[in-house]
């Protein structure tokens, strides 16, 4: 699994508005479907009720939000930097502004666990998210996650 696969470049977003869980949520929305070509009320929808199970905001400023769909065939990705972290209910109780979600197919099994993997792992090296919170252009920002970036069990 890489992140080359998971992302593409218009799938990355650096969000100046964001004051909530719920506006993020609706950016993803938005990035989906410019990206993929996914109904953003309904990804809105499958991320929000993922959410209520219990929060993805997995700590140090980090969020991953997860959610199957209808319509895909494959597992991928959107990236958003938040120049104003926000609340998230992360297990450290602290603001997030990292945000990567994943979109997977409703029958995706092994994929979906790889990719979230691969995301976590990657997003809890502390030096990996300087360098992402260094930057605020989104080409860069792709380039940064892509680059060299992989599962190696995969």
């Amino acid at each position: 699994m890489e992140f080359a696969r998971l992302l593409k470049p218009e799938a990355v977003k650096v969000v100046t508005a964001a004051s909530s869980k719920k506006r993020l949520m609706q950016a993803f929305g938005e990035l989906a479907q410019s990206a993929y070509d996914l109904d953003a009320d309904k990804v809105v929808d499958a991320l929000t009720e993922r959410e209520s199970l219990g929060p993805t905001g997995v700590g140090h400023g980090v969020a991953l939000p997860h959610a199957r769909l209808e319509g895909l065939d494959e597992v991928v990705g959107a990236f958003v930097l938040m120049e104003k972290p926000i609340d998230f209910s992360s297990v450290d109780r602290q603001p997030v502004d990292l945000a990567f979600a994943l979109f997977a197919p409703i029958d995706a099994g092994v994929e979906h666990l790889k990719a979230l993997a691969l995301v976590a792992r990657t997003l809890r090296d502390p030096s990996f998210c300087t360098k992402l919170r260094a930057n605020r252009d989104p080409g860069t920002l792709f380039t940064i996650l892509t680059e060299g970036r992989s599962d190696q069990a995969a």
